[in-house]
């Protein structure tokens, strides 16, 4: 009889502090807030994410810089519009592919996966990151190629919110991929070759490091089946004049059919994180 009163006792305490358990929502901003906290933290890390596309950005636009025929635009400002797309997929598509494969690897998922922590926390708190980190990298970028190579910034409203959709429905879908493909990798060792070459031969066929009407047709319709392309595009729309849309291989910047394939990425990611997605390594049973 003590024993059942003591139960009895000791159960609405119990009930108690699971409900004063904070939410998924809340919980993912505090993980989101401490992923970010030690992202700035290791400092090699933060010069080569944010250093590594303006390096590249001032190399190709070097390189290639003369005026584009019939464009009113250089070579240069193109590729301040193509390496700000490279850089939303780095920081989220790369970026956790990889991160999310070590942190397997070294059983942090297997322990996060025993805690109270819904899981959805988890996935919340990379994707705080990823969006405090993409919106770094476009920033810097943005201040980079309108001083150095005069490209111009959105002048309305309507310029802004096209510039913002693409991001936000870019980097999402690229996110949902970067989530599924860190299940591929066997080791952490071998997550960086994994994701990076994928990456680096989309952005060969996506029109970033090569003007986009000299691409092999073949290869852009490759290219075409990955959201990398259709940021590149979107981007360019934003930031070149009109007369630039001659480039692109339908004549025109095609918002509707952009955010038509960035939205099903969007969900084709999900669908694949879904499917894929592992909290253990293959050997861990």
């Amino acid at each position: 009889m003590a024993g059942t009163a003591a139960a009895g006792a000791l159960a609405p305490a119990q009930d108690d502090r699971t409900a004063r358990l904070p939410g998924a929502w809340r919980l993912g901003l505090l993980r989101g807030a401490m992923e970010i906290r030690m992202f700035f933290r290791l400092r090699e890390q933060v010069v080569f994410t944010f250093a590594f596309p303006i390096v590249f950005l001032f190399l190709f636009a070097s390189i290639f810089h003369d005026d584009m025929a019939n464009t009113g635009s250089t070579a240069s400002q193109y590729y301040v519009a193509s390496m700000i797309a490279a850089g939303i997929m780095s920081t989220s598509f790369q970026s956790l592919g990889i991160s999310i494969a070590i942190e397997r690897d070294d059983k942090v998922l297997r322990r996060l996966r025993g805690t109270p922590m819904p899981p959805a926390a988890y996935f919340l708190g990379k994707i705080w990151l990823v969006l405090a980190t993409g919106l770094l990298e476009t920033a810097a970028l943005l201040v980079f190629g309108s001083t150095v190579y005069d490209v111009d910034l959105p002048s309305d409203a309507n310029g802004w919110l096209t510039l913002g959709w693409i991001f936000v429905l870019g980097i999402t879908g690229c996110a949902l991929l970067g989530i599924a493909i860190s299940s591929v990798p066997k080791s952490g060792k071998s997550a960086t070759s994994v994701v990076v070459l994928p990456f680096l031969v989309l952005q060969f066929i996506s029109g970033v490091y090569i003007l986009i009407d000299t691409v092999p047709g073949w290869m852009l319709t490759v290219g075409a089946f990955f959201p990398l392309k259709w940021m590149c595009q979107g981007l360019r729309g934003v930031f070149l004049p009109d007369a630039a849309a001659a480039l692109e291989p339908a004549g025109s910047w095609e918002y509707g059919r952009i955010a038509l394939v960035l939205a099903a990425w969007c969900v084709g990611g999900l669908v694949l994180c879904l499917l894929t997605f592992r909290w253990k390594n293959r050997n861990d049973g």
